[in-house]
Formats: C-alpha cells, structure tokens, sequence
C-alpha cells in the first residue's frame, strides 16, 4: 500500500515538475519577447478554435471502448457533476467578493479543473489505466461546460445570463458532439491517418495553454503572482471542499463507487488554464485567473494525495 501511495506521490510530482517547466518557458518566451502582446492573443484564439477541438475528438479515438451500457451513466454523472458545481460556483463567490465584474472570474475558477492534462494520468496512477476512459466520457460535460458556462463567467460576469447560442455551434461543441457519436456508436475503425494527425494536433492543447499562463505572469509584478487572500480561499474551496462535497453528494444518492471516486478526482484537479485562454481572447484581464491557476497547481501536490486518501478511506 505504501509502494502505492509513493508512485501516486511521484506520478503527482512528476506532472507538477512539467507544468512548472513549460510555464517557465512561456514565462522566459516572454521576457524575451518571442511570445506577449499580439501573438498570445492569436495563439489564444488558435488553442480554442483548432488545436484543442482536435484534443475533444481524439478523446474519443483511443484503442479501448467500455462497455455500452456505461456510457449514459457516466454521461448522467457528468452532467450532473456540473450542474453541482455551477450551483456551488455561482453562490461560493458571493460570500467573499464584493466586486460583481471579479465574481465571474471566481466563479470559473470554482467550477472548471484542469482534468486533461493532469486528471487522467493522476486517475490512472490511482485508479489503473482502463479508469481513463471513463475519466474521458465523464470529462465530455466539462467540454460542453467551459465553452458556454465558463466563457458566460468570463464575459457576461455573475449575475448576468447573456446567452450566446452560437456557443452550441462553435468548433469546440462540433468536436464535442463528433466524440459522443464516435462513443454511442461504437467507432473503432477510424483510420489511423485520420487519428493520428488529429491526436498531434490536438497535443499542442495543452503546452499551449501552459505557455500562455508563464508568458501572462511576464507581466506581472511578483507580488500579483503569489495572488491575495481570496485567491486563496477560492484554492481551498477548489481544491478540498467542492471536490469532498460532490463526493459525499454522490454517496448521499447511491452513484456507483468506482464512478463517484474517478469523477471526485478529476473535480479535485487544479484551476483550468482555459480561464487564462478566455480572457486574451475576450480582452478580460487574465491577473486572477492566472493567480488561481498558479497557486491552486503549487498546492494541489498537497491537497490531491489528501483527497485521495480521504475518499478511499470513506
């Protein structure tokens, strides 16, 4: 048990030492002035519009398919994971930010986890390999989540439905509606010259993103970067009470074990970095968030294994 909990802990360690490394290198890109101004905004734009649609869809063109009759509950869990957490993000931030144009910002960092780059390896390492794919299907609310709820917190603010239907329709959504097609029906025969260059592209999502949240940090003086006291009441409230509140929800309702303990985990990831990616491409400023992303990964090495072990032992 002990070997166990030491490969979680160096699994954690070793994504933890990779985002750090590529947000340094945004961070240096920066200051050198390869990457900032102009070309972060187009590089937000090229993230969200191409690279990570091809990221939705290759989710769906791994080798391996569960089983059929799993696929809806895991969808019911997800979309219903998320209709918790847009509850809990929409009141939380009334309790400690006085400023409405903020609240949106704290409400996305409430709501969205980085589950792609750090839940799936993390959920593999706890969990065992073939629990990625339900990380996968579970994650495909979150997809449809963070390019309608998230851009409404970083746009409209809290408080404000304004909603754009053209969100339904934007290539994000399209690959979206592609990779629950492939699942539904079963699709293992896509071809590998069809998957292949979708997967590199798709790649590019993530390092992508990183490098924008170092290159935004450039521009920050060092004390903005260690962030204020509500950020770090929003990365307690993240990364302990939302994910151990969904976890005991789902125990109150009867959810299957194995789904209630994945989909806890990847909720308990740290501040996605869509949030950075959305306010370039709005013209928001990006400070808080990039404060809630920064902090809530640092802790995260902490606060993950501590979850965890909570909700194994429960």
């Amino acid at each position: 048990q002990k070997s166990k909990q030491d490969m979680i802990f160096t699994d954690i360690l070793s994504q933890m030492i990779t985002l750090v490394l590529i947000v340094l290198g945004g961070f240096i890109a920066s200051k050198t002035n390869i990457m900032g101004g102009d070309f972060d905004r187009r590089l937000s734009a090229f993230i969200i519009k191409f690279t990570c649609p091809c990221l939705i869809a290759a989710s769906a063109m791994g080798d391996v398919m569960p089983q059929r009759e799993m696929i809806l509950p895991l969808l019911g869990a997800g979309f219903a994971t998320y209709a918790y957490l847009f509850a809990v993000a929409s009141f939380l931030p009334l309790l400690f930010v006085k400023d409405k144009d903020l609240r949106g910002m704290y409400s996305f960092m409430l709501m969205f986890s980085n589950v792609g780059f750090m839940g799936y390896p993390i959920v593999a390492a706890i969990y065992g390999g073939e629990s990625v794919f339900y990380a996968c299907i579970l994650n495909i609310p979150n997809t449809v989540t963070v390019f309608i709820f998230g851009v409404y917190f970083i746009v409209g603010g809290a408080g404000r439905i304004k909603f754009d239907w053209s969100v339904l329709y934007c290539p994000a959504m399209v690959a979206c509606y592609i990779a629950i097609a492939i699942v539904a029906l079963n699709i293992q025969s896509i071809p590998s010259f069809i998957s292949t260059p979708v997967k590199l592209i798709g790649n590019i999502t993530i390092p992508g993103s990183m490098l924008l949240i170092g290159s935004s940090m450039a521009h920050m003086k060092r004390r903005q970067i260690l962030g204020t006291p509500k950020t770090y009441i929003m990365t307690f409230l993240h990364l302990i009470v939302v994910p151990l509140g969904l976890f005991l929800l789902s125990d109150l309702v009867g959810m299957d074990r194995q789904i209630s303990l994945i989909n806890t985990m990847l909720i308990a990831m740290p501040v996605a970095s869509f949030g950075t990616m959305f306010c370039l491409n709005y013209g928001k400023d990006e400070t808080h968030i990039v404060q809630g992303t920064f902090v809530s990964t640092f802790l995260s090495i902490i606060t993950i294994p501590l979850i965890a072990s909570i909700i194994n032992s429960l």
